[in-house]
């Protein structure tokens, strides 16, 4: 009795699971402190895994699940600057920096766990959600170059004294998904805070005197976490064709209030209490009158 109760609970349970691939590309970039002057590195490609289960009670709007993502992130330092003093016609002088910039790459396998909040339309068809997950990550490889290939570009080797593999941060997200069946078509955006630091800052390892071309840094910043902004496709499978048991779900209209106000009711009631009660105001004006 106890397997079939379990077996028919899968059973129910297993429409509120959604499996997707995704795949896109975006823009990653470094937030260095102190300040240097660096620019948003694009074409970083993403792609991975995504499992949603969504509640199967509607008052738990939305949904949890977890995803497995590779998506390449970097960013691109100023590494030299060559100022040029231009004045104009009115003689006034401006200076024009003319940067060259280190650019770095980073492969790196990243675990959100999500929570999706969403709303149904289009009777079922179109669902609309946002997107909150904390983030962990693991940097497997990395490579740099430099700008008009100035210096030769290669592997970025790692060292344990001056590099993270791991990191840790917060991710946002919104997106829409098409519902065909069983199937889903979507396009998702998400942005990526990161709070780890993908270089040691310099209390651990301050100079780059062993250092080769891979590292730019005359010393290490106190602070260099990475941000990426993604742009994905989506493509899903749910695992039973009845649907969400949210579909089904139909909520009781509020009742409104049956009782009204009876107005002559009240009056009425009113009226038959003055009656033998106070003496008549207007009468008593009247016999004021006549004195």
């Amino acid at each position: 009795m106890l397997v079939v109760v379990a077996v028919l609970s899968a059973e129910r349970t297993s429409a509120q699971h959604t499996l997707s691939v995704t795949g896109g590309t975006g823009a990653s970039y470094a937030r260095f402190y102190p300040t240097e002057v660096t620019q948003w590195l694009w074409g970083c490609e993403s792609f991975g895994l995504s499992w949603r289960f969504y509640s199967p009670k509607p008052r738990f709007v939305g949904a949890v699940g977890l995803d497995l993502d590779y998506v390449q992130r970097g960013f691109s330092y100023a590494y030299y600057d060559n100022p040029e003093t231009v004045t104009d016609e009115y003689g006034n002088q401006k200076v024009i920096h003319h940067y060259e910039y280190y650019t770095r790459r980073v492969n790196s396998l990243m675990l959100p766990f999500v929570w999706q909040p969403h709303v149904y339309a289009a009777r079922n068809r179109l669902r609309l959600y946002l997107e909150a997950a904390v983030v962990f990550s693991y940097n497997i490889s990395s490579s740099y170059e430099y700008q008009d290939n100035k210096y030769p570009s290669g592997k970025y080797e790692w060292k344990i004294p001056r590099d993270n593999r791991f990191g840790y941060g917060l991710s946002g997200g919104l997106g829409f998904a098409l519902l065909f069946g069983q199937a889903e078509v979507g396009l998702k955006a998400k942005y990526d805070f990161g709070y780890s630091d993908i270089l040691k800052n310099r209390n651990k390892y301050y100079s780059n005197d062993t250092d080769g071309r891979e590292n730019p840094f005359w010393y290490q910043p106190l602070r260099s976490p990475m941000d990426n902004l993604t742009f994905l496709v989506t493509v899903g499978w749910r695992f039973d064709a009845r649907g969400f048991d949210e579909w089904f779900v139909v909520r009781p209209k509020k009742e409104r209030g049956l009782d009204s106000f009876n107005f002559s009711a009240q009056s009425g009631g009113q009226n038959s209490g003055n009656k033998g009660g106070a003496p008549n105001r207007g009468g008593a004006r009247g016999n004021n009158t006549r004195r």
